[in-house]
C-alpha cells in the first residue's frame, strides 16, 4: 500500500492511500505542528508490524473511520499518540516513554501491545527520519510512503 502525504496550505494537508488492489482514497490530514498523524501510524506500524489504523486501512477499511475498538487497535492507536506527545514535548527516557504508553492504555482500560526498548528507539529513528523528509517537501509536494 502506498500512502501520498501532499503538504499543503491552509489548516490541512492530504493523504493518498492506493492499496495492493488499486483502490483510491483520499483524506484530509489536519496540520499539528509535527509530522500527520497518519505518519506517525506508519512508523509505529512499519516497525512493530503491528494490526493498526494502517493494516485495517490496507484491508479495505475506509480511512475516513475511527478504529473498531479491538484492544489491539486501541493499543496501536495509545501507542502513536504516545509518540505524538513526545514529538510535541520533547524525548524522555524510553522507561518513561513505555511507563506513559502502559498509563494511557491503562486508563482507556486496554491491554497494551509489547515494545521493547529497541523498539521505542526504532521507531524514533523512522520519525525522525520521516521529519526530516517532510520538512523538506515544499507547498504542494509530496512524500510517498509505501507499508
Amino acid at each position: 500500500m502506498d500512502l501520498t502525504f501532499t503538504k499543503r496550505g491552509g489548516k490541512s494537508d492530504d493523504l493518498t492511500i492506493v492499496r495492493a488492489d488499486g483502490t483510491r482514497e483520499s483524506i484530509a490530514c489536519p496540520k499539528q505542528g509535527i509530522i500527520p498523524h497518519d505518519m506517525v501510524h506508519f512508523a509505529v506500524e512499519s516497525v512493530l508490524a503491528a494490526r493498526g489504523f494502517l493494516a485495517l486501512v490496507a484491508q479495505g477499511k475506509s480511512a475516513a473511520f475511527a478504529t473498531t475498538g479491538a484492544a489491539d487497535e486501541e493499543a496501536i492507536e495509545r501507542l502513536v499518540e504516545t509518540f505524538q506527545a513526545e514529538m510535541w514535548g520533547g524525548r524522555v527516557p524510553v522507561d518513561d516513554l513505555i511507563a506513559t504508553y502502559e498509563h494511557a492504555c491503562g486508563a482507556r482500560g486496554h491491554p497494551v501491545a509489547a515494545i521493547a526498548p529497541a523498539e521505542v528507539e526504532a521507531i524514533r529513528a523512522q520519525l525522525d527520519l520521516l521529519t526530516r523528509q517532510w520538512a523538506s517537501v515544499p507547498l504542494d509536494g509530496a512524500l510517498t510512503l509505501s507499508l
